[in-house]
């Protein structure tokens, strides 16, 4: 519970890992937001003061949209995060890991109504402190969660592998491809990587050995890559 770690894979077979976010950061990236939105209406109300009833009017649909539509326009607009999680290393994911969309940042916000019963966000703290991935009601029915950001290594170096030759010269595109995948093999789920270099493999692998395992087609392609970025076998006494 102190330190949950959920792994979720995208469409693409990257395989991610999600920190969820626990009830003191969340409840701490509120109370800056709640400070942000009465900072906003007091202004407001001091502007609004000598315009009688419009004045009123206008002041009552500040209050709906600092409400329900704050927390919408800044996870939709903000990398998924309003002032206060973005302060508080904080993001709204879908349960894929991917992107909060519309429906489910507006599904989560308006239920806030719900996890507010029967007072002060009771319903909603109770629901986190009984799951072990912090969700609330709203979460749970709009499939998000809040997740602490960390910084991702798109091109990670390679893993270590003894350099080997293509069977054949490759084109530029065909050397990018290869590295291009070798830098990405970490963040790939086992069963993609082996996938890609199972598909790449009759670019340079002669046709009698076409016949390889899946294990060595992963492993071929990443002695390749590391063949085209220069590296070669240590030379022998």
């Amino acid at each position: 519970m102190l330190d949950t770690l959920l792994r979720a894979e995208t469409p693409e077979g990257i395989e991610l890992a999600l920190r969820p976010a626990g009830v003191v950061a969340r409840v701490l990236a509120y109370a800056v937001d709640f400070g942000i939105r009465l900072v906003v209406f007091l202004v407001a109300v001091n502007a609004m003061g000598s315009f009688g009833r419009l004045g009123a009017a206008l002041l009552t649909l500040l209050a709906f949209a600092l409400e329900w539509l704050y927390p919408v326009l800044f996870e939709l607009s903000l990398g998924g995060a309003t002032p206060g999680k973005k302060l508080l290393g904080l993001r709204v994911v879908m349960d894929s890991g991917l992107p909060v969309t519309p429906a489910a940042s507006l599904t989560r916000n308006l239920l806030r109504a719900a996890d507010f019963l029967p007072l002060l966000y009771a319903g909603g703290l109770l629901a986190m402190l009984l799951r072990a991935d912090f969700k609330r009601g709203g979460d749970l029915a709009a499939g998000t969660l809040v997740v602490h950001v960390r910084e991702v290594t798109l091109h990670a170096a390679l893993p270590p592998a003894p350099p080997q030759a293509p069977a054949r010269p490759l084109n530029a595109a065909q050397q990018a491809a290869v590295i291009a995948w070798g830098h990405r093999r970490a963040r790939l789920t086992p069963a993609r990587a082996e996938e890609l270099a199972q598909l790449a493999t009759p670019a340079w692998v002669p046709a009698a050995e076409a016949t390889s395992a899946p294990a060595e087609a992963s492993g071929r392609l990443l002695s390749i890559a590391h063949w085209l970025l220069g590296r070669r076998p240590a030379p022998t006494s």
